[in-house]
């Protein structure tokens, strides 16, 4: 069988995903908007043998419907899929490859990671989704909620399988144990934080964003510090990563008082993160709200205890709490505080790092490619057909997500 499949843009644990769904299918990797920088990841090597083309060429094209069709048919089309995996119902890019397979005769599969519980649902918004949705003949998700909710969506149930949400546990596992046996800290903190710190720190990785919570994260924080000592080695805070709200946590670090206790490292790229996995002490993960949340596979495969938000959809899946981590209110400061207190108190030969590792082991890039291939052949037996409604849904959702790329 002959799989596209598109993502937006290339991250780390897309090319792990692309390489599990090669030992299924041959495949082709579609990136929408690669010099799109949500994410300002240094741009991954792709796994020899995968052939790969890339929708837009310059900023702008990813605004552009024509553009982005035209190229799909020379692009795309040229190599003759039998099958497209597209990723969800609202990218302007993912719209456009969902319509001009359609009208190619080639079956989609959606790829899924939003729960029904995410946001506030409208019925109008709801039934113009549903027409979207119609065009896709399987899915691919990896939570109960997720699946739930493609199937209310549309989707046929038997068509939609799990394994989505993966990532490169193996580099992660083994990165960080080399780190971990390594002395001293990461050079971005060396220094700034006491060597003792070693494997005894909090760890988060977040943009600065107000979903990620990082404020009330740091009230917590203030909380967790005023039943220890000063010693600026006892469990300190880091927070990786950067964004709009980089001021407002700046001061309010500053008004808590907790400049010698909590350091922000910045953004960093995956060889600089995975030294900060293997020298922590514990992960933490605050989020209000999440349909997923990567980092928490990362941090468990690393072999850090993690504690998170019980509004992650990660959660739902990899968190048994008490077992496998600890799960937490994120609108409770005292409940992010009680979770910190856990994982401070959390012996080094715990039986939860063994039963996370496990856990996060039903998650691998293996599992995504045999997820794939077996939504992918439910697709094409499925032979979605949309109708007039669904037909108009996608060409005015298209018209829309063009309309918010151009600002």
């Amino acid at each position: 069988m002959r799989i596209a499949v598109l993502f937006d843009r290339f991250g780390p644990y897309h090319v792990a995903r692309l390489r599990g769904a090669m030992a299924q299918a041959e495949v082709l990797a579609v990136e929408g908007a690669p010099h799109r920088a949500v994410y300002d990841w240094t741009p991954p090597d792709l796994p020899n043998g995968l052939d790969h083309v890339a929708l837009t060429d310059k900023a702008g094209e990813e605004s552009d419907p024509v553009v982005v069709e035209a190229r799909l048919e020379e692009r795309v089309g040229r190599w003759k899929p039998d099958v497209i995996a597209l990723p969800g119902w609202s990218n302007m890019v993912t719209l456009c490859a969902l319509r001009w397979a359609r009208r190619a005769g080639i079956a989609a599969v959606c790829m899924s990671e939003t729960n029904a519980w995410d946001f506030e649902r409208k019925s109008l918004t709801e039934n113009v989704k549903r027409g979207i949705v119609a065009h896709y003949g399987g899915g691919l998700a990896t939570n109960r909620s997720q699946i739930e909710y493609l199937a209310q969506l549309g989707v046929p149930r038997e068509a939609i399988f799990g394994g989505y949400n993966a990532i490169d546990n193996d580099f992660f596992r083994e990165a960080a144990a080399r780190w971990r046996a390594t002395p001293g800290l990461p050079p971005e903190i060396e220094g700034a934080v006491a060597a003792e710190a070693h494997g005894q720190f909090f760890l988060a990785s977040n943009r600065f964003i107000p979903k990620k919570n990082l404020l009330r994260l740091l009230d917590a924080y203030a909380a967790f510090r005023k039943r220890r000592e000063a010693d600026p080695a006892d469990w300190p805070l880091i927070l990786l990563g950067d964004g709009e709200l980089r001021g407002e946590i700046e001061a309010k670090i500053a008004a808590l008082g907790l400049g010698s206790h909590v350091h922000l490292p910045g953004f960093l790229q995956l060889d600089a993160l995975v030294r900060y996995y293997g020298t922590a002490g514990a992960f933490i993960h605050a989020s209000t709200t999440e349909q997923w949340g990567l980092v928490i596979n990362e941090a468990m495969a690393a072999g850090l205890p993690v504690a998170a938000s019980n509004r992650c959809g990660s959660t739902h899946y990899l968190i048994d709490d008490g077992i496998t981590g600890f799960s937490f209110d994120p609108h409770s400061t005292e409940d992010i505080t009680a979770a910190l207190g856990k994982l401070a108190q959390l012996p080094s030969d715990a039986p939860l790092l063994e039963a996370a590792r496990a856990k996060v082991e039903q998650l691998r890039p293996e599992g995504f490619g045999e997820g794939l291939h077996q939504a992918a052949s439910a697709a094409r037996s499925t032979s979605a057909r949309p109708g007039v409604f669904a037909r108009l849904a996608l060409d005015l959702a298209i018209a829309r997500a063009a309309r918010a790329e151009r600002g």
